[in-house]
C-alpha cells in the first residue's frame, strides 16, 4: 500500500521567505530524488512587516521562480495574522521534477524589509 502523502493532497513544506524588493528567491520545497511533485496551492501567511508595494512575485522553479505563478501581487498582506491562498491555474499545472527547487522571488518585491510563511500543498509521486 502507497503512503498517505503519495494518496493526498498534503503539505509538501514549510518555510520562511525573504519578501523585500531586490531579496532574489527564496526556495521553501525541493522535490525528493525518485519522486515527481505536483502543487496544487500556496498559502502565505503571517507577514513581519506590511508587503505594500509588493506587487509582482513570481512562484515555481529555476533561477526565477515563474514556471508555476508568475505576477503575484501580495500588497493586501499589510499584518501579522493576514494571510493569502494562491491556486494553480485550472487549465495547467506543472509537473515538477525531482531536484527542482519550488520557491518565491521578487520582480517587485515590499518596500519594508518583509518577511513571511510560505506553504506549498499538493502531492507527490513515483518518478
Amino acid at each position: 500500500m502507497a503512503n498517505l502523502k503519495d494518496n493526498a493532497l498534503t503539505l509538501l513544506a514549510s518555510g520562511t521567505v525573504n519578501l523585500q524588493n531586490g531579496d532574489g528567491k527564496s526556495t521553501v520545497y525541493t522535490v525528493p530524488a525518485g519522486k515527481k511533485a505536483i502543487v496544487t496551492h500556496v498559502v502565505i501567511r503571517n507577514p513581519t512587516a506590511s508587503l505594500a508595494d509588493g506587487t509582482d512575485f513570481d512562484i515555481g522553479d529555476g533561477a526565477n521562480a515563474d514556471t508555476w505563478k508568475q505576477t503575484i501581487n501580495l500588497t493586501t498582506l499589510t499584518g501579522a495574522t493576514d494571510c493569502i491562498v494562491i491556486q494553480a491555474d485550472t487549465a495547467k499545472f506543472t509537473v515538477f521534477d525531482a531536484g527542482d527547487a519550488f520557491g518565491i522571488k521578487d520582480a517587485t518585491g515590499a518596500t519594508a524589509d518583509a518577511d513571511a510563511t510560505m506553504d506549498v500543498f499538493g502531492y507527490e509521486f513515483d518518478a
